[in-house]
């Protein structure tokens, strides 16, 4: 946890964002980077009739760990996006309940 699922951005801009990106959530979160997922949904974006070329967007699901490291990790990912050449980005979090959170059959 937590799990970043990303649309917009190509397999092989993730993969060359992914340690970099990753090493700074896990130094931020104070959590093994076998906690984080990365997950590229392929998606097609229409206006107009017409297929678009879409700004990224980052849905992040999590515990709840403040606003202040949630800015910070907002941060992060922005910058790493921009650095593989998009110029925008969405980021939003989904807070996730432990007690509703279950790993082999065993809540938070």
């Amino acid at each position: 946890m937590p799990q970043l699922k990303l649309r917009g951005v190509e397999v092989s801009d993730i993969c060359k964002i992914s340690v970099g990106m990753v090493q700074e959530m896990q130094e931020l979160l104070k959590c093994p980077k076998n906690y984080f997922t990365l997950e590229c949904i392929k998606s097609t974006y229409i206006m107009d009739g017409e297929i678009v070329k879409a700004s990224p967007v980052v849905e992040i699901a999590w515990f709840d760990r403040g606003q202040e490291t949630q800015d910070t990790m907002a941060k992060i990912v922005t910058k790493y996006i921009h650095s593989a050449g998009y110029e925008e980005v969405d980021v939003i979090f989904s807070v996730l309940e432990e007690k509703k959170y279950y790993e082999n059959g065993q809540h938070f």
